[in-house]
């Protein structure tokens, strides 16, 4: 009797350990693309600002803004190399065509107008 009971303990060990382990490898495994998109997210959102931080202070045909344009492109096309998607910061979304156009803030500059 007593042999029965500890292999249904020893089986019901077994499954749980096996499990966790699953678990903990699909979690994991998820992270990674997390953290990259992250990243992606981060460095687009923060090139995109310094871009229009550079039209509204220098113009959009400045050097100021022609560095800070190839920044975000630059950074649009690494996340897009890695992850083959990237950050729409003024649209919030990520898109996954290599669509972007690198003088999509020239019309930011129209529309307002330096101070």
């Amino acid at each position: 009797m007593q042999t029965i009971f500890q292999s249904r303990i020893l089986a019901a060990a077994k499954i749980t350990l096996a499990g966790s382990a699953l678990a903990g490898f699909l979690l994991f495994t998820g992270a990674p693309r997390l953290r990259a998109d992250d990243d992606c997210q981060k460095r687009i959102s923060r090139a995109d600002h310094r871009l229009h931080e550079a039209i509204e202070d220098h113009g959009r045909n400045s050097r100021q803004a022609e560095n800070a344009r190839h920044q975000l492109h630059e950074a649009r096309e690494d996340c897009y190399n890695r992850n083959h998607r990237w950050w729409d910061e003024d649209g919030h979304r990520w898109r996954s065509d290599r669509d972007w156009d690198d003088h999509d803030h020239d019309r930011y500059d129209r529309e307002h107008p330096p101070r």
